[in-house]
Parts: C-alpha cells; sequence; structure tokens
C-alpha cells in the first residue's frame, strides 16, 4: 500500500462540516431518490446497508430513512462526526444505525465487519491511496445475491494525470491550497454563472437536484480528493466480474466525473452463463 502522508491528505471531513450546516430536507430527499433510481427499487425495508467512507453522512441517513439497518464507517474522524451528528439529528438513539471509524484498507477491520445487502462506496475508493485493493475488500463485504453500489473517477488519459497534479499541489501546505484556489474556483464560478445566463436557470440549485450535494462543496472536494485515482468503465467491470459479480445499472460520465456502477453478486452455483456486459446496463448516460 502506498505511503501516503498524513498531511498529503485531503480533510474530506472539515469540508462535510461545512456542507451540513447548509444541508435542508430538500437534499435529504433528492439523495434518497438518487438511491431509489440507481438501486431501481422504492423501499431498502429490511436490508442490510454499509456505507464506506461515509462523509457527511447524508448516504447514511438517505438509506436509514429508505429503511435499512445502516452501518457507517470512514477513517477521517471528523466525517465520522459529520454521521454522527446527522444520526443524533434524524435518528437519535437508534439501534438500527451504527457508526465507527475505520479504513477499508485495514484488513483486521474489514474481517470484523459481516456482510451486506448493500454495500454502497460513492466517490471514495479512489481516495484511498490503494483503490484496487479497496475496491476488492469492499466486494468481499458483499452478500450473495447482494449489491454493490460504486461510483470511480472516469479514467481520462493526460486530463487525469493533470488533475491529479493539481490535487497534489492543493494539497502540499497552505501556499498550494491557496495558489489552486485562487486558479480554479473563480473559474468554476465564472462556468457556473455562464451556465446559468445561457440555459436561463439556476446551476446551483440545478446541480443540487443530481444527488442532493453543494455544487461549492463539492468543487472543494474535486480541487483537494487526494490520493486520486482512476478507472475506466471496462477496467471495472473486467475486476469485478472475475469476482463473480454482474453488471446491473451503469451511469457513465463523458468528463471528468465519477462513472456509476450497481453490481449483484452471483450465486456461485448459478454463476456460470450468466455473464454480465456494460451493454447490458441500464441508465448509460
Amino acid at each position: 500500500m502506498p505511503n501516503i502522508e498524513k498531511d498529503r491528505r485531503f480533510a474530506f471531513g472539515k469540508n462535510w462540516r461545512g456542507f451540513l450546516s447548509s444541508l435542508t430536507k430538500e437534499n435529504i430527499r433528492i439523495a434518497e431518490a438518487s438511491l431509489q433510481k440507481m438501486l431501481m427499487t422504492d423501499t431498502l425495508r429490511g436490508k442490510t446497508f454499509l456505507d464506506i467512507g461515509s462523509g457527511s453522512g447524508l448516504f447514511s441517513l438517505a438509506a436509514r430513512n429508505l429503511g435499512a439497518n445502516v452501518h457507517s464507517f470512514d477513517h477521517d474522524p471528523l466525517s465520522v462526526a459529520c454521521t454522527a451528528e446527522l444520526r443524533s439529528r434524524y435518528h437519535p438513539d437508534d439501534p438500527d444505525w451504527s457508526i465507527e471509524e475505520g479504513s477499508i484498507l485495514n484488513e483486521r477491520f474489514i474481517a470484523s465487519l459481516k456482510s451486506y445487502d448493500i454495500v454502497y462506496a460513492w466517490g471514495v475508493l479512489h481516495h484511498t491511496g490503494n483503490m484496487w485493493a479497496a475496491l476488492a475488500h469492499s466486494a468481499s463485504l458483499v452478500k450473495q445475491k447482494g449489491i454493490l453500489f460504486i461510483a470511480i473517477y472516469n479514467d481520462q488519459g493526460r486530463i487525469s494525470a493533470f488533475w491529479k497534479r493539481v490535487k497534489k499541489a492543493y494539497c502540499s501546505g497552505v501556499l498550494g491550497k491557496a495558489m489552486i484556489s485562487c486558479i480554479f474556483i473563480p473559474c468554476f464560478f465564472s462556468i457556473a454563472l455562464i451556465s446559468c445566463v445561457s440555459r436561463k436557470e439556476n446551476a446551483f440549485r440545478q446541480y443540487k437536484w443530481n444527488r442532493g450535494m453543494s455544487m461549492v462543496h463539492d468543487w472543494v472536494d474535486w480541487l483537494g480528493g487526494f490520493p486520486f485515482e482512476v478507472a475506466s468503465v471496462d477496467a471495472i467491470f473486467h475486476f469485478l466480474h472475475q469476482k463473480n459479480f454482474s453488471l446491473l445499472n451503469l451511469k457513465m460520465t463523458r468528463g471528468s466525473g465519477n462513472n456509476q456502477f450497481v453490481f449483484v453478486r452471483k450465486n456461485s452455483a448459478a454463476s456460470a452463463g450468466t455473464e454480465g456486459t456494460t451493454e447490458a446496463a441500464r441508465g448509460a448516460v
């Protein structure tokens, strides 16, 4: 596993703490709807849900609101605190929502977990410093016939290499953070304002309707998100196909964002002859 120094990692928890100060019921409803759409179900009642890298805790909350028994964990203590804050706000003293600090790369920690009906890792595994090991560990936690829902940054070759350098510079220290922010944040704002004018709609509000997230907080997450790895759709598909998973749903991006995958873990006895394909996936854009 790569040795990523602590001060070279982005402080995700600090960013999510700022996001929670502006969280509304509308954000929560949109997050719930995004889960329902990608998982192709109206309810998670009776299901166990593992939220890997829970971050703000928004999607742990969404899964719990949809009826799932939720277990959340994150390696960042501030992210753990954010998730605990949401539980305290909306489900105080809830025995069906547990939260702890832990790393998807820690084999002893992984061994302490059970298997789950739904394992969720949205925009997390590519920030661990060892994405493929993190993905293998995540897959190992899925029950047979269970679901693995992941989002991984799209591999754009030289463009991805450029953004990796940007993120590394942002996390290099106070000067690097200030320099990158001063260059890119005004650019992002300008692009958003141009979109508002040209489309005659509020780009910031439209962004929220995607997953209930905040555009500005996601800008910071994007610029600072280091470690940073990427993968093509085919690479993810073939990696998980070898681990006996079939693709159920796919939402692709044409840019530098996340490709979203929903896989099902096949029964070992029934795996032969049931190969999934990327072409058979629903929801590709």
